[in-house]
């Protein structure tokens, strides 16, 4: 089953301050020649739609053994057996990240290890995670 990332309206006020930042800083800058621009845009394109990914290419996938997530060229997977609990409704300021809002869930796997992710619905993914492990403590 696949579940896509919530978007907040933070995340994306930050992507627009970002990049309308990057554009600010190519019309004021002092390279006026047709070089300093190439090398400007050169720099600029590829960071801002390594953002636009992030924000657009946000997905997680539940399988029979499986919990899959994917934010931009960030992915990986984590077995559903070793999953120990749930915090949901919280955010993950530190640490690994695959989502583009807060308020959703803290996934803890293995002995120290957590993730942070943003289902579009909290619950649905609670619910449907529970079906496929039922020892999974929710917080």
């Amino acid at each position: 089953m696949n579940f896509k990332s919530r978007k907040d309206p933070l995340f994306f006020s930050i992507l627009l301050v970002l990049i309308t930042l990057f554009v600010l800083i190519g019309v004021f800058s002092d390279s006026g020649s047709a070089t300093g621009w190439y090398w400007y845009l050169l720099g600029i394109t590829p960071t801002s739609l390594l953002f636009i990914w992030f924000y657009f290419g946000t997905s997680y996938s539940l399988s029979a053994s499986l919990l899959k997530y994917k934010s931009g060229p960030l992915t990986g997977s984590i077995p559903l057996k070793d999953i120990r609990e749930i915090i949901r409704d919280k955010t993950l300021w530190v640490g690994l990240k695959p989502a583009t809002a807060r308020k959703g869930l803290i996934i803890k796997y293995n002995l120290y290890d957590e993730i942070y992710i943003s289902p579009q619905n909290n619950d649905d993914f609670i619910k449907t995670i529970l079906s496929l492990n039922a020892d999974i403590k929710i917080l």
